[in-house]
């Protein structure tokens, strides 16, 4: 994903945690009391974002919830976290959903994100001359669900 953004100079932080923690985060910065799927802390925002140089900020990803998401939805468990981590990067570069127009484009960027996070099939990767296809994972089909609506 960072790669496909070109984004190989920047800085960010990706952040897995549970529920309690996003929880008490979405309170003191959103407001909301109650947990939620992925926060994003754009660093680039605010009074001072021209200071933030390469750092684009944070990405705070709830596994516990993830994990009931990916059940609901009949995904693998990465697939979901994975949808999670590429919606929040885009909150890092000033996307937002407010709109259905912008909704759409967002969905449909956070499918390409996903797409380039899959991990090739072991036949691929041989045909690639990788060092051990033995490690490649299930491929990741894009998640795109338009009921989403993610905190910044």
């Amino acid at each position: 994903m960072i790669k496909l953004l070109q984004l190989d100079k920047a800085e960010v932080s990706f952040v897995l945690t549970d529920d309690d923690r996003i929880h008490q985060l979405n309170k003191i910065y959103r407001g909301k009391d109650r947990p939620t799927d992925v926060l994003a802390f754009a660093m680039h925002e605010g009074e001072f974002g021209e200071l933030a140089g390469r750092l684009l900020g944070d990405v705070i990803v709830s596994v516990p919830t993830a994990r009931k998401q990916a059940g609901a939805h009949r995904v693998d468990v990465l697939e979901e976290v994975t949808m999670l981590l590429a919606h929040g990067l885009l909150h890092l570069l000033g996307w937002d959903h407010d709109t259905d127009a912008k909704d759409r484009r967002m969905r449909a960027e956070t499918s390409r994100l996903c797409a380039a996070a899959q991990t090739p099939s072991p036949s691929a990767a041989r045909s690639k001359g990788a060092a051990d296809p033995g490690l490649s994972r299930k491929r990741l089909a894009p998640a795109t669900r338009g009921r989403r609506k993610k905190a910044q």
